[in-house]
């Protein structure tokens, strides 16, 4: 089990970051699914996604400490949970990575790879004061990360309906190749949700987890 990573993560909370170099026949002989789980990974196709879907839970399994496997589990807006844990959860996967994080408070994982057609896709999730952040330099990294950062926090904010333009803001502040941090605003109607980002930066993909900041006592 290549595991690239498993850290603290703003304590309490921990992540992980799993490279996938196994056969889906190993993990399945070692990971303890529940009917439900059996059943969503018989109807996901092509290999690669169904060994992505066991790595991510495996790495969970393995963050978690325990003897026995808890089943992750999918409330009814397919945020899903950890079975007798009162950690929030997140999992994500690319090919061949898996990533999970766990935190008392609402928290988000994404592993993405680094792909040049995602300058395409900017005007879809960037806003005005994002765009002003961008830098010659670090132009594509930086879209990677907004990307990045935006699906951690619709994974822990949980529900559907958010637009990643509208929604969703994320500041990278003055972004040089030693920045890790980050903040980041969920706001839709009278919800809102602030966010400290981190993040690590691979050869060919990033690793972005957030987590909602605890309140200020009163």
């Amino acid at each position: 089990m290549p595991l690239l990573l498993h850290e603290h993560f703003h304590a309490p909370g921990e992540w992980g970051l799993w490279h996938i170099t196994e056969a889906e026949e190993w993990l399945r002989q070692h990971l303890a699914l529940s009917s439900a789980e059996t059943e969503a990974l018989s109807r996901i196709k092509g290999a690669g996604r169904r060994r992505e879907f066991l790595a991510a839970r495996m790495l969970l399994h393995h963050m978690s400490g325990r003897p026995e496997r808890g089943e992750l589990f999918k409330d009814e807006a397919g945020k899903p949970h950890l079975r007798g844990s009162a950690f929030h959860v997140s999992i994500s996967h690319t090919t061949n990575y898996a990533a999970a994080i766990a935190h008392p408070n609402p928290c988000g994982v994404d592993v993405q790879r680094i792909v040049p057609r995602i300058r395409r896709l900017a005007g879809k999730f960037v806003g005005a004061k994002e765009q002003a952040q961008l830098t010659a330099a670090f132009e594509l990294l930086q879209l990677h990360l907004i990307w990045s950062a935006k699906e951690a926090m619709y994974k822990a904010f949980g529900r559907r309906q958010i637009d990643f333009k509208e929604h969703l803001f994320v500041d990278l502040g003055p972004f040089t190749s030693a920045t890790t941090t980050g903040t980041a605003r969920l706001k839709k109607g009278e919800i809102e949700m602030l966010f400290d980002l981190y993040f690590k930066i691979y050869d060919d993909f990033v690793l972005v987890g957030c987590v909602e900041r605890t309140p200020a006592p009163v």
